[in-house]
């Protein structure tokens, strides 16, 4: 068994985000009722995954929500509202590089600016233009559960970059993350509109270009519809429906993707989540994969610190890596609010299960962590 545990400037944040209070708001108002606001987090996690022989523990930025800063401005403009956002990720060791092989260490890059966007909203919707989410960016995540912190669609968070050993105890070269995704949209440089809110429905489409990075020149267009809304009783529900392109720039074809999720929250603190999404790459040798995923989950004020939430998923993909593979995987997590110190601390435990042409090992992840805002 190996147990490592790495950088402790990491171990720093876990301090911090458990143990400082709550900060004030980092807001400051102008005379025109405008206003900047400086904001961000800290997500540090440790991590432990069994391939089937070893185990890696290691103390790392859990990317299913990295550690970042921001800053967001907010103006009036006549009956107009122009808003900008800067943010990125600080770059920190990350459970989206941790394998078997070490982790990737090499600090900050452009590609962990998160947006540069500028935006003007009215009575005609709201127009977004520089780095940011594409319109079907969430679509496969809408998630109604306070678990959602934790435990989502997408199941490769904590060890996405580990690969699966076979039978005979090699390590293969395809990894946890090759074999699943919920195919959610991402941020481009892109240009978007959204339409105003009618009646809880919304609308939005975006074309854009991954432009930071060097080696991805291919274009990008999607399109979404939204719905959210409480309902008499306290039912609150929310859904998504998006379909987006990737139009290769190497002139091999186009990679088309389909996804919906949605969620119900009852007030007695029962919520069920489902998503499901499909793929068809017209790409030579691509395989087109599918899945569905499904969460029950419980939230409920147990302690006084602060609401408890508990839940189990189940992901379910099929020719993710190559044609007739089969991907299972289930999660079980619980999420505790600490009010004090603006604080949501968890534990889970996630199975994958991977088959193709071989019955790989499964691998399996511990997660213990603190997510702390300011």
């Amino acid at each position: 068994m190996t147990v490592t545990l790495r950088k402790p400037s990491v171990a720093a944040l876990l301090v911090v985000s458990t143990a400082i209070p709550a900060a004030a708001e980092l807001k400051y108002d102008n005379n025109s009722g405008g206003y900047v606001e400086l904001y961000g987090q800290f997500n540090p996690a440790i991590v432990s995954v069994e391939d089937g022989e070893e185990t890696e523990t290691r103390l790392l930025d859990n990317d299913l929500s990295n550690s970042r800063v921001g800053l967001f401005l907010f103006q009036p403009y006549g009956s107009n509202e122009f808003t900008f956002r800067f943010e990125a990720g600080l770059g920190l060791p990350s459970t989206a590089t941790a394998n078997q092989d070490g982790t990737n260490t090499n600090g900050w890059t452009r590609e962990d600016i998160r947006h540069i966007d500028f935006a003007l909203k009215g009575g005609y919707g709201k127009f977004s233009a520089g780095q940011g989410s594409m319109a079907s960016d969430g679509a496969a995540e809408v998630d109604l559960s306070y678990v959602g912190t934790a435990l989502y669609s997408f199941t490769n968070d904590e060890n996405g970059a580990f690969f699966y050993r076979e039978p005979d105890g090699v390590l293969s070269d395809i990894t946890v993350g090759d074999s699943a995704s919920n195919f959610d949209g991402g941020r481009r440089g892109r240009i978007r509109y959204d339409t105003p809110d009618f009646n809880g429905f919304s609308a939005a489409i975006a074309y854009g270009q991954n432009i930071l990075s060097s080696s991805d020149d291919d274009d990008y267009y999607d399109i979404a519809v939204r719905y959210k809304n409480t309902f008499s009783g306290g039912v609150e529900f929310a859904a998504s429906l998006a379909y987006a392109v990737r139009d290769f720039d190497d002139g091999s074809g186009e990679r088309k993707d389909t996804i919906g999720s949605a969620s119900v929250l009852f007030p007695s603190g029962f919520s069920f989540t489902a998503a499901l999404g499909s793929r068809d790459d017209t790409a030579d040798g691509a395989s087109d994969p599918d899945y569905w995923y499904a969460k029950l989950a419980y939230e409920g004020d147990w302690v006084s610190w602060g609401k408890t939430g508990v839940g189990i998923d189940y992901f379910d993909g099929s020719d993710f890596e190559n044609d007739g593979s089969s991907t299972k995987s289930w999660g079980i997590a619980v999420v505790q609010r600490i009010d004090s110190i603006n604080t949501d601390a968890y534990l889970k435990y996630r199975n994958h299960d991977f088959d193709d042409t071989v019955d790989f090992d499964k691998n399996e992840a511990w997660v213990l962590g603190a997510r702390w805002r300011f």
